[in-house]
C-alpha cells in the first residue's frame, strides 16, 4: 500500500503503445447504433445530388468506439491529471463545485437576449462578482464583457485613449517593458498606439533611470505586469505611476499574474488606473485551450464612464442595464462569458478572504520551494526571492552538454509532468519558466524537482537520448513548425487507403 501524501503524477496514463485509428477497428457488418424497424412504408427519394452508395466509413461496434475515445480522453494531458508547472499561465486544479454552479439549469439556460426583469439572478452574480473583483484590486467599477486577457488589454487601451481625448490630448505612445508579454505590444498597435520599450536592469526589473528618460508628454500610459514575467515584484511602481500621472498618462496592470498577489496587495494602491485580470487564470476554469475565458476590466472611479455597456446596477426595486455616460461602446455582442463569471465567483465565495489569500501565499511559497531545489544545476539568472513562478535558464547545461530548454521541457514530459514554458521571457537565454501553483502538494513540488534534477544527471552521461525525449508518450516529438504551418486537421481517406 502506497504511503500517505504520494506524488501525483500522470505516468499510468500517458505511456503504452499507439492508439489504432476508428479504420484500424473497423470490421464490415458492425455498428455502434441501433434503430427500430421502419414504422412507415419505404420511399425513393429522387436527387441526383445525392449520394449513390454509402460513404466508406468505419464500422465499429459502441463498445470499441467508446473505449478508443476514452483512451484517447486519458492520453490528454490535463489540470485534473497531474502537475502542469506552464509558467504565466496558471494551469492549476479547479475545484468541481465551480462546475456544478456552471452546469446549473438555472444559469445554463438562460438567454444573453433576456430582459433584465426576467434575468435578475445573473445580474446579482455579475454585480457581486464585480464588487469582490474590485475589492481585490483597489478599482471602483469593472465590466465583464471582454471574453480574454488579450481582449481585455485591447478594452483598457481603447478606454484609456477615451480619456485622453475627452482631456483634448493625442499622446501616440505606451511604454512596456521588455520582459512584457506578447501580448501586449500587439494590443497597443491594434489601439492605434506606439510601442516604447524599456530595458530591464541587473535585477530583472524596469531601469528606472531608463524609465524617467521615457517618460514625455507623449507619453499616453504604461503597461506593466506585476509581478513580472521573471516572477519578480516591480519594487520601483509606486515611483513609476507617480511619473506617469505627472504627464497626466495612466498605468494599466496586465492582471496574468494577479494570483500572486490576492488578497496581499491591491494594483489600485500600487498607482493603477486600468486592470484586466484573468478570471481563467486567478480564480476558476483553466487557462488555455482556446476558451472559453474572462478578461474583465476594472477601472478608478475617474474612467468609470468610459467602461463598456451596459453594466449592471440596482434599481429602485431591480436589478437592470445601465450605459456609461461616456462608453466606449460593447467589446462583446452581449455580456462576455457568463458561465465564466459564475465559476470565478463561486470560488471567491468558496473561498473567502482569507482563503484567497492563501492562494498567493502558497503560490509563491511552492515556488521558491521549488526553486531553492533546483537552483545550481540549473542557473537562475535573476535570482531575487520569486513570487508565484520562477524562470531558470538551461544556457549553462546548453554548453556543457549541447541540452537545451527545449529538452528539459519534452523530457520532462517521460516523468508524467507537463512541460514549462520555454524561450519566455525573451530576455533570458534558454529560458524554462516555471509555475507549481499553490494546489500542488510539497511531495509533488519535490517530484518535479527531482524529475529536473534528473534530467540533469541525464544530459551528462547521455544527452542524445534527451534530443529525442519524450520517449513514453504516444507522441514523441513533432515538427513544430511544420504542425504550425501545414496543419494537417482531418483524416484524408484517400491518402490512407
Amino acid at each position: 500500500m502506497a504511503e500517505a501524501g504520494g506524488r501525483a503524477t500522470s505516468i499510468p496514463l500517458m505511456g503504452g503503445g499507439a492508439e489504432p485509428t476508428l479504420r484500424d477497428l473497423s470490421s464490415p457488418g458492425r455498428r455502434a447504433w441501433s434503430l427500430p424497424a421502419l414504422d412507415v412504408p419505404d420511399s425513393i427519394i429522387d436527387h441526383p445530388e445525392m449520394a449513390s452508395a454509402p460513404p466508406p466509413l468505419p464500422e465499429v461496434a459502441e463498445r470499441d468506439l467508446v473505449a478508443h475515445f476514452t483512451r484517447l480522453a486519458h492520453r490528454n494531458f490535463a489540470v485534473d491529471l497531474g502537475a502542469y508547472p506552464l509558467g504565466s499561465c496558471t494551469m492549476k486544479y479547479n475545484p468541481k463545485v465551480c462546475d456544478w454552479a456552471a452546469e446549473h439549469p438555472a444559469f445554463r439556460n438562460l438567454h444573453p437576449s433576456q430582459p433584465a426583469h426576467t434575468a435578475q439572478g445573473a445580474l446579482a452574480v455579475l454585480l457581486e462578482a464585480e464588487e469582490i473583483l474590485c475589492r481585490l484590486t483597489g478599482m471602483s467599477r469593472a465590466t465583464f464583457q471582454p471574453p480574454a486577457g488579450a481582449a481585455g488589454e485591447l478594452t483598457g487601451l481603447l478606454i484609456m485613449r477615451a480619456y485622453h481625448r475627452a482631456q483634448g490630448r493625442r499622446p501616440g505612445a505606451i511604454l512596456i517593458p521588455d520582459s512584457a508579454h506578447g501580448t501586449n505590444p500587439a494590443s497597443v498597435t491594434l489601439a492605434g498606439y506606439q510601442v516604447t520599450h524599456l530595458p530591464s536592469d541587473e535585477r530583472g526589473m524596469v531601469d528606472l533611470e531608463a524609465f524617467r528618460a521615457a517618460v514625455t508628454d507623449d507619453v499616453a500610459g504604461l503597461m506593466l505586469t506585476n509581478p513580472n514575467t521573471l516572477g519578480l515584484f516591480e519594487e520601483d511602481i509606486v515611483e513609476m505611476a507617480r511619473l506617469i500621472h505627472e504627464v497626466d498618462g495612466l498605468v494599466y496592470y496586465d492582471g496574468a499574474n494577479l494570483n500572486a498577489i490576492l488578497g496581499v496587495a491591491r494594483p489600485g494602491d500600487m498607482g493603477f488606473d486600468i486592470v484586466h485580470s484573468n478570471l481563467h487564470k486567478t480564480f476558476a476554469t483553466p487557462h488555455g485551450g482556446g476558451g472559453p475565458g474572462a478578461g474583465p476590466v476594472a477601472v478608478v472611479d475617474r474612467l468609470v464612464q468610459f467602461l463598456p455597456g451596459p453594466l449592471p446596477r440596482r434599481g429602485a426595486d431591480r436589478l437592470e442595464w445601465e450605459m456609461p455616460a461616456a462608453s466606449i461602446g460593447r467589446v462583446h455582442g452581449h455580456h462576455g462569458n457568463f458561465l465564466v463569471v459564475l465559476r470565478a465567483l463561486t470560488y471567491m465565495r468558496a473561498l473567502g478572504g482569507p482563503g484567497l489569500r492563501r492562494v498567493a501565499e502558497r503560490s509563491v511559497l511552492n515556488a521558491r520551494y521549488l526553486a531553492s531545489l533546483v537552483s545550481g544545476p540549473y542557473e537562475i539568472p535573476y535570482p531575487a526571492p520569486c513570487m508565484h513562478e520562477f524562470v531558470a535558464s538551461a544556457a549553462d547545461l546548453k554548453r556543457r552538454t549541447g541540452v537545451r530548454a527545449m529538452d528539459v521541457a519534452k523530457a520532462l514530459l517521460d516523468y508524467g509532468i507537463h512541460a514549462p514554458t520555454v524561450y519566455f521571457p525573451l530576455i533570458v537565454e534558454e529560458a524554462l519558466m516555471i509555475e507549481p501553483t499553490e494546489t500542488e502538494s510539497p511531495e509533488t513540488v519535490e517530484a518535479i524537482g527531482e524529475a529536473l534534477l534528473a534530467i540533469v544527471r541525464l544530459a551528462v552521461t547521455d544527452a542524445e537520448s534527451l534530443h529525442h525525449a519524450p520517449h513514453q508518450t504516444p507522441v514523441s516529438r513533432p515538427d513544430d513548425a511544420l504542425a504550425a504551418r501545414k496543419p494537417v486537421l482531418t483524416w484524408d481517406m484517400e491518402r490512407e487507403s
